[in-house]
This record gives structure tokens, sequence and C-alpha cells, in this order.
């Protein structure tokens, strides 16, 4: 195992002109956030969000920062712009979303521009009530032409905070839209972000001279699987047995005394639904109708078609009170700029923490010397996701 800070600071000039050079060949995304997964001997993102919610846990101090970024963006890609509208979700009965609205609207207001918040599914409200105070929506209208207006003008930028899981939605067909909405999950996948992401991690563990399976979990797809049908989870659980054999077979070389796990997701985003842990591909095969059901249905009731297998990465990190925690990551501009930690003490340090149960804790706040240590390996992993998230953008576009 390297010496996380020394190491890492040994390269730090190296890194931040790979980082540069990287960052000028491809479209930063403006925003994004990234969970992140750090055994000790293995960190990686194991979630990667374009249209990222949670940024009422950031703190002040970091607001800030974030403000600073946006600007620098903005003022590099959208030259002249003055007028930026956040387009949300429609989750009107969840304060804490509503409070995430807030607090881009207020970091967009502090980086110097006019911000607006408002669509057209969220018409019929004047205000919405987060977890501090109201939040003032403008209505807005949809030409003909498919171009949000408010008073019959067009903003200078659309500043898409919905995932567009069900598709594009009215008023977003515009080039003054980020990020892109080719990038909804009606279309992303997240195999498309490893894979988008494994040339930039096989680079940086170059030229840190590490072996790259340090900083990203492993994967494979299972494609046009069902649940409902013998045939259909035979097939998959031998998938996964196999997986777990390579897994375990990365232990045994490294002398790893642990029993490997994967973790099966819809490939799409779901919200952190559908998410299950296996030690075993004869879990699939003995699942419970409850727990299939949960498996093949997505946020909106989309139903699931391919199913990401990832590597399980157990957190090393815990609270005072041993809760096991991870990173979330918030990046703007491609920079990691503000953390926060996921803790959950209803779940084991495999278990997916992402549920009711969870509480935040910011990065200055959490008491623990090797969340400190690995701090800029986290950072790390995550301005690589920024990284593999623009070129998955790319990839969208030559597709379509």
């Amino acid at each position: 195992m390297w010496n996380l800070n020394e190491h890492l600071e040994k390269h730090r000039t190296e890194i931040t002109d790979w980082m540069a050079q990287k960052r000028s060949e491809v479209a930063i995304p403006i925003y994004g956030s990234v969970d992140v997964r750090d055994a000790g001997w293995k960190i990686g993102v194991v979630d990667a969000n374009h249209f990222p919610a949670g940024f009422n846990n950031v703190s002040i101090e970091e607001g800030r920062e974030l403000s600073v970024l946006f600007g620098e963006h903005l003022q590099r890609t959208h030259p002249g712009c003055s007028w930026v509208h956040i387009y949300p979700e429609n989750h009107t009965r969840n304060p804490a979303y509503i409070e995430n609205i807030a607090s881009i609207k207020r970091i967009v207001e502090h980086a110097g521009y006019r911000c607006t918040v408002g669509s057209p599914e969220l018409s019929e409200h004047a205000v919405l009530n987060g977890t501090s105070g109201p939040l003032e929506l403008t209505q807005v209208t949809i030409s003909k032409m498919d171009e949000l207006l408010i008073d019959g003008a067009s903003p200078d930028l659309i500043l898409l905070n919905n995932d567009l899981t069900n598709g594009n939605i009215p008023g977003v067909a515009s080039p003054n839209v980020t990020p892109p909405p080719h990038m909804g999950w009606f279309r992303r996948r997240k195999s498309q972000h490893y894979e988008a992401l494994r040339p930039y991690v096989v680079e940086m563990a170059d030229l840190l001279n590490i072996d790259p399976w340090h900083l990203m979990p492993d994967w494979i797809v299972s494609e046009n699987k069902c649940l409902t049908e013998e045939n259909c989870k035979q097939r998959l659980a031998v998938e996964i047995d196999e997986f777990l054999d390579q897994i375990r077979q990365r232990y045994t070389a490294l002398g790893i005394d642990r029993e490997p796990t994967v973790v099966m997701k819809n490939d799409s985003g779901t919200y952190g639904l559908g998410v299950m842990v296996l030690t075993s591909g004869d879990q699939i095969l003995n699942l419970s109708n409850r727990k299939a059901n949960r498996l093949r249905y997505a946020k909106g009731g989309a139903a699931v078609e391919n199913f990401l297998i990832q590597e399980g990465i157990p957190t090393a990190l815990r609270t005072e009170e041993e809760e096991p925690l991870e990173p979330v990551v918030y990046l703007v501009d491609g920079e990691a700029a503000s953390w926060f930690y996921r803790i959950n003490g209803k779940k084991s340090d495999m278990e997916n923490l992402n549920s009711p149960s969870a509480r935040f804790e910011n990065y200055a706040d959490t008491a623990n010397p090797y969340a400190t240590e690995a701090h800029g390996w986290h950072a790390l992993v995550a301005e690589l996701s920024m990284l593999a998230m623009g070129k998955e953008a790319e990839h969208y576009i030559v597709e379509a």
C-alpha cells in the first residue's frame, strides 16, 4: 500500500499539468457530483451524477469557492452571459431537493449572475418550501419553436438540474442549455461512464506508478436479462459467479483477506433505487418477488433493460461512533471544491449508504484522521470522473 499523502504530493506538479492538458481536450461539464468508496486498498468513484442534487449539504465556505468556479466556467464557455435560469425536477414534496435548488441559485447569484428558477411542470406554483424557507419560482412559457421564455424573453443560459429520465422536456432543445440534454438518463448509461473513465485512470496510474485497479471498480454489464424467467436468472447468476471469482483471484494475489462482493444496479440512473449487494449468484436464483420488482423498475416506473454488475468496494471510513461513511464530492468546472460525507449507522461497510436513514456531515466536521489523509486521493478520482463525463458527452453526440 502506498503512502497516501507523500506519494500523491510527490507527483503534484505532474498531476496538475496532466489535468490541465486533458481538460483542454474535452468540454468539461459545468458541474457534477460523485460518490467515492475508499477501502484502504482501493479508492474509486461508484456513482457519477451529471445533474447533481445535494448542494444543500455544501458548507457556506465551500459555496463561495463553487461560486468562483461557476463564474470562471461561464466566462469561458458562455461569454456575455448575464442571466441563468435553473430548470429543476418536479420534487415539490421534497424540501431537501428544493433547498438544493435554492443553494444552486445562491451560488450562481454570488458569482454575479441573475438567476431564476422554474419549469412548465411547476407553473401552478409561485413558491416552493425548502428547509430554510420559501423558494420563489418564475412563470415560464414554451414558444412554438420550443424555446423557454420568461415574460417573453429567453434566458442566456438554462442550467439543467433535471436528469431527464423520461426523455427530453419542453424548452431545452436550444443550444443554450447545460449540461447537454443528451446526457439525460433516458440515454446515458453508467457503464459508458466507466468506459470513458478507464483510459484516464490507466494514464494517471502510469504517471503515479501504481496499478490502475487501485483507482476504479471493475464492472461488467448484463444485457437484456429478465428476473421473472428461470433461464434468464440462471444466466445472470453464472455471470455474477464468474465475476466474483475474478475479484477473488485479485484479492488472493494482493493478500486481501475479505470475501468479494458485487453491486447490482440499473445501468441507467436510479436515485439509489434497485441497488443490491451480492456475494453469490445463488442470491439471484432465490430472489423474492418483492426484491425482484425493486430491481426491475427504476425512477418513474421505467423498466430496467440492462444491469451494471459493479465490483463492491467496502468503506474503511467510519465516524467516532463506528458508523460507515463515504465521501460525496461536488465539482464545478472539473475541480473538486466541496465535500460532505454520507453516514448511515444502519448499514454495513459494504451496503448502499444512500437510503432514508442516511445523514450528512461536512468534511471539516468529520473526526476521521484517515479521511483527512486520503482527501487528495478522493479529489483525484473525482476529477478523473469529470473528465470522463466530458468524454461521455462527446460519445453521445457522435452516436446521435
